[in-house]
């Protein structure tokens, strides 16, 4: 295959590339899930049967019964967050952020991280039992928790909430909760008081529900939803759709929880245990169970076991300043040892220059700066190219009715002037990498979430629209607008490819002037901010090849 089709070849892959990319890897852009009210103390929870299992590896979903009597329902505000835990289950029935919203709109409500789904068929978030069930009750169990009044403020220190239960058999179990002012972490122990007539020895299991449905499948196609471990010291995700072939995990658990594009509920054992993750997916609602064995409580016997629990977002300031695993969280996949350094990178430009636009303008120049000696080398090349083009045209005329012999000639005229038409090429699939690492963290990376950069661009995580139109435009995900910058982008994209000689193929030249048109096209639902950095891109690049040919004129 001679060097023309080698060309061809490499940007017909580059475009099957990114069309894949767009239509199978990228979900169409959605809003956040609306925020909800917490249900009233005295609102009746759907019934949940008592398992009958005894291995505590195989725990069932268990759906909470109406209370046998009225609860309370407590509520902490912090710096940082609402919480409302109810005494119920001592489950977490409502948690929003304060530094985060619903949405980019003025009037958006607080991000909630409590879905109603997960209040009507699993009471809350965080609720624990017996995975064996030998307390008998503990999975349905109305607490009383110590606090004189159901609203309390938190604006510095700590404060420790305790919700106690007794059981006909005599079994005392407490949930003690503290929470801290300046941190989304809320310790969580778990005191057992054997106070019947037999031992107990089971396990505790954490519940960790989550809603999975068609939506939130088709997003997770790029930007993994569902449940998440941090095991032997690897992290995991667990497809929901997989749960057929393997539900049961084991190992070293440091934390094991559900995420969605930009927030994390996890559990944290207080040190890394062995444990096992049990999982379920009924009805849209996949529920992780965190089970650990716990010792033997003989009759009188005490048992306190502790735990951390997290439920905020997956901001790499936040979490790098733990002492724990959580960090992990923060994972790109296949690209995270590119994409964690970038991220990185970013988040240091932006505390000294505080706009999430210009950190991207930097971090592209800081590229082009690496890759600078690679882009220079290409231009060269091509600029060689461009002078051989004369003497190109003369052989594919003399020889235009034998293809073969006019591949040998080219081939030979590429030999002797020492021109390779493949290298123009050379800088877009080495930067391909770092393409795809930028689009992940881009489109993941909590800290783009509604960050504007200027004028109409006021979410440097979705696309720029300038006006939302009331109707539909082909290939653009609502809302419908102008995007100005990617028509841009698609501009320089023509100009740079003016710039580029190509091998002389006419028809090869025609194909090449289309790339701009079909870059335009797959960007327009691409993340303003990835689109930004192409624009940005586009230009040091134009800049720097007529730079490079000036010198060489």
């Amino acid at each position: 295959m001679d060097e023309q089709k080698r060309l061809l070849l490499a940007v017909v892959l580059s475009i099957i590339v990114l069309v894949g990319y767009q239509f199978y890897f990228t979900p169409e852009p959605q809003l956040d899930n609306p925020s909800q009210e917490v249900p009233s103390q005295t609102q009746e929870q759907p019934a949940q049967p008592q398992s009958n299992v005894s291995d505590y590896t195989a725990q069932q979903v268990q759906v909470p019964q109406p209370a046998v009597k009225d609860f309370r329902t407590i509520s902490v505000s912090t710096p940082l967050y609402n919480i409302a835990v109810s005494e119920h289950m001592a489950a977490v029935t409502s948690l929003t952020l304060k530094d985060f919203k619903e949405t980019n709109r003025k009037d958006s409500p607080l991000k909630q991280l409590v879905s109603p789904e997960l209040i009507n068929t699993r009471g809350g978030t965080l609720s624990f039992d017996t995975a064996g069930g030998s307390i008998q009750g503990l999975g349905n169990a109305v607490y009383s928790a110590d606090a004189d009044v159901t609203d309390l403020t938190l604006n510095e220190g700590e404060k420790t909430i305790t919700f106690s239960w007794t059981n006909p058999q005599g079994i005392s179990v407490k949930k003690i909760l503290r929470f801290r002012a300046d941190s989304y972490l809320i310790d969580c122990d778990v005191v057992i008081q054997n106070g019947s007539g037999m031992p107990v020895n089971d396990a505790i299991s954490f519940s960790i529900p989550g809603l999975y449905n068609d939506e939130v499948r088709k997003r997770s196609r790029f930007a993994f939803e569902g449940p998440v471990v941090y095991l032997d010291n690897q992290f995991d995700d667990i497809d929901p759709d997989d749960l057929e072939d393997k539900d049961t995990y084991t190992g070293t658990f440091g934390w094991a929880g559900y995420t969605d594009r930009y927030f994390l509920t996890a559990v944290m054992p207080r040190e890394a245990s062995p444990a096992t993750l049990k999982l379920s997916y009924v009805n849209d609602i996949v529920d992780s169970r965190y089970v650990q064995k716990v010792e033997r409580l003989d009759p009188g016997k005490q048992g306190k076991y502790g735990f951390t629990l997290f439920m905020g977002p997956k901001s790499h300031k936040v979490l790098s300043q733990y002492d724990n695993d959580l960090a992990k969280s923060i994972n790109f996949g296949f690209f995270d040892i590119l994409a964690k350094p970038l991220l990185i990178v970013m988040n240091i430009i932006h505390d000294v220059l505080p706009n999430y636009g210009i950190a991207i303008i930097l971090l592209t120049v800081l590229i082009k700066l690496i890759f600078w000696p690679l882009g220079t080398k290409s231009y060269k090349s091509m600029n060689e190219m461009k002078k051989v083009q004369p003497l190109m045209m003369e052989i594919r005329e003399k020889y235009k009715d034998d293809k073969q012999r006019m591949n040998q000639e080219i081939m030979g005229l590429y030999k002797t002037y020492k021109v390779n038409p493949a290298s123009g090429c050379l800088p877009l699939l080495v930067q391909m990498p770092i393409f795809f690492a930028l689009y992940r963290m881009l489109y993941m990376a909590i800290e783009l979430r509604h960050a504007p950069f200027v004028g109409w661009i006021n979410d440097l995580s979705g696309p720029d629209r300038l006006f939302n139109f009331d109707f539909s435009i082909p290939f653009m995900y609502a809302p419908s607008g102008i995007p100005v910058l990617t028509l841009v982008m698609g501009a320089s994209f023509l100009l740079q490819q003016k710039m580029t000689p190509t091998a002389g193929d006419p028809m090869q030249a025609k194909m090449m002037m289309l790339m701009p048109i079909f870059m335009t096209v797959l960007f327009i639902n691409f993340p303003a901010g990835l689109v930004l950095y192409m624009l940005v891109n586009n230009v040091i690049s134009m800049g720097q090849q007529f730079y490079t040919q000036k010198k060489l004129a």
